[in-house]
């Protein structure tokens, strides 16, 4: 990234606008704060984040796409405790009446902001004399949670269904977990990913696609044994890296391999997953010298986890959390079994040799239990058969799956000893989640490709943007737009785009100069130049974007090295 100079920040959001990179969202109607717009050129660099990002986790074949909607019925965020925790502190002036979310306000003088209860935040706000960004008064309403949540209702009126438009893709993965359980044919270690929207209510959105209401994800729920947790080799473990561990807030320089193995990482499966993710984005255009990995406190880790990691990049924002990575344990999967009262959300692990146990358990009397519950006859016999913490004597009292309590008597149950073999356990999986927030790299990517340099006199940009995640992978250009130039560049752009793989644009409109400007600006990396020559033996002058260097190929060599160099760093 280039250092930032004064008005580099200005410079580069207006010409994301003006060239239909990223823009506010309906603006003709005064816009709408955490909205954004990707025009035309900004939607195919998405698009082409979003593809790099799937093909690279699909192609180790344990880990596969899925698809859930948007619309997530009440229960199930009951269950993730979305409902009742996913919440920000929200304050407003009483002068103004502006709302903010609070720990924006102090963050520049407290460190653990986010972490600070409704009476601490409301205190620290007046013993601190904090001022209203928007009229610099200090007088404030008390702070208050308020749920981040888009609620809505599934169906018609008052027969309609709470719901929630979904806050991430995860729950959605979660519900999908017995699918993936029986298309990996039983068999752990594996993996879904998905894509697509996710909304959040945000109080104060600021800081244009770094704190989105409607932003697009990509996350990976990894299901495994956490008695054989997995680790692979693949991912970048050499390179040297900034880490903030939880114990050393200073930070330290070190490869994800050393780190693993001097205990800074606390988990291999999570280790594996930050070896992963910095190849990823690397590869899809994150500057090297501008990303860290920061280890979450304990007192901001969730409650389950185990070991929490954020990948931080550095922009015109400063430090930005991108991607989360944690190891989720078996928390989802447990609340939903609990919730739902299904049995559907859990492996079997079989033992290396069979084991014989002796069983002490109460055997359910059907002929006493149904005259009794009635309907409800199966329901209390499956409880009794369920029974892990086992009473002594009769009666006793069970809960059923709706949570209501009834007493068993001595009458409805025998006292039963059995030796049994068991080949194997079920248990609930472990799960290492990777959550990437796309919009936000999308923001580091185009941050940190920006380079300007002056040219004739003039500012003159560059977007050195890698190939992978380009708008396009070249430009097709006639010399002249006549004698026959600008026919033979549109059936050379015809032929390179039926390729499939490769993406290509055509631009006859002014001067070659103003045309390769143009195409440097928005990061495309090539530019083929069709010229008198052309038309005499078919060779063409093609351009790197980076360095201006120019070469003469023929058009065979063409597709090979366009094809070539979109999976490589450097070509020419």
């Amino acid at each position: 990234m280039a250092s930032s100079g004064s008005g580099r920040m200005e410079r580069l959001t207006s010409m994301l606008r003006r060239r239909g990179i990223v823009a506010p969202a309906f603006e003709a109607y005064g816009g709408v704060a955490g909205l954004v717009d990707y025009g035309p050129i900004g939607a195919s660099i998405r698009r082409r984040v979003i593809n790099a990002w799937l093909e690279y986790w699909s192609s180790s074949g344990d880990i596969l796409e899925v698809e859930s909607p948007t619309i997530t019925p009440e229960q199930v965020l009951v269950a993730s405790g979305h409902v009742g925790e996913f919440n920000d502190l929200m304050t407003s002036c009483r002068k103004c009446k502006s709302a903010y979310r609070a720990d924006h306000l102090v963050e520049s003088i407290r460190d653990d902001a986010e972490s600070l209860a409704a009476d601490q935040m409301t205190g620290l706000l007046e013993s601190e004399s904090i001022q209203c960004p928007g009229c610099g008064d200090s007088d404030w309403e008390p702070c208050a949670p308020m749920n981040l949540m888009f609620k809505t209702s599934i169906g018609a009126m008052g027969s309609g269904r709470v719901a929630y438009l979904r806050p991430e893709t995860a729950q959605g993965m979660f519900m999908q977990y017995s699918l993936l359980y029986r298309h990996f044919r039983q068999k752990l270690p594996f993996g879904g990913i998905q894509t697509g929207k996710g909304y959040r209510n945000e109080i104060s959105p600021r800081q244009g696609m770094i704190r989105l209401r409607e932003f697009t994800m990509a996350e990976l729920e990894y299901f495994f044994d956490p008695e054989d947790p997995p680790m692979g080799d693949d991912g970048d473990w050499s390179t040297p890296v900034s880490l903030i561990p939880s114990s050393n807030l200073d930070g330290v320089e070190m490869s994800l391999s050393v780190a693993l193995e001097s205990g800074v990482i606390l988990h291999p499966t999570v280790g594996w997953f930050l070896a992963r993710t910095l190849e990823l984005v690397l590869r899809l255009g994150v500057s090297p010298g501008n990303l860290r990995f920061r280890q979450h406190r304990p007192d901001e880790m969730a409650h389950y986890a185990t070991d929490c990691w954020d990948l931080e990049l550095e922009g015109e924002h400063g430090w930005i959390e991108c991607v989360g990575i944690a190891n989720r344990t078996c928390h989802d999967l447990e609340q939903h079994a609990t919730h739902s009262g299904k049995s559907e959300f859990r492996a079997w692990r079989p033992f290396e040799s069979p084991r014989v146990i002796e069983v002490d358990r109460w055997a359910p009397v059907r002929a006493k239990i149904g005259p009794v519950f009635k309907q409800r006859a199966a329901e209390v016999t499956s409880a009794i058969e369920g029974l892990t913490d086992m009473p002594k004597q009769a009666p006793f009292d069970i809960e059923l799956a709706d949570g209501s309590t009834i007493t068993i008597t001595e009458e409805m149950v025998e006292r039963r000893s059995e030796t049994i073999t068991e080949t194997g356990e079920w248990f609930i999986p472990h799960v290492v989640e990777p959550a990437f927030g796309i919009d936000r790299i999308i923001w580091h990517i185009l941050d940190h490709s920006y380079q300007e340099s002056e040219r004739d006199g003039e500012l003159y940009t560059t977007m050195r943007l890698p190939q992978l995640t380009a708008p396009y992978d070249a430009v097709v250009l006639p010399l002249f737009d006549k004698d026959g130039m600008g026919a033979m560049a549109m059936e050379l752009r015809s032929s390179l785009s039926s390729m499939g793989s490769l993406k290509i644009d055509y631009d006859s409109s002014k001067s070659i100069g103003r045309r390769y400007a143009r195409a440097d600006e928005v990061g495309i990396p090539w530019a083929v130049t069709v010229d008198h020559q052309s038309l005499e033996d078919g060779t063409v002058t093609i351009r790197n974007r980076d360095d201006g260097s120019q070469r003469r190929v023929d058009q065979g060599s063409l597709m090979e090295l366009l094809t070539r160099s979109k999976h490589e760093r450097d070509a020419l």
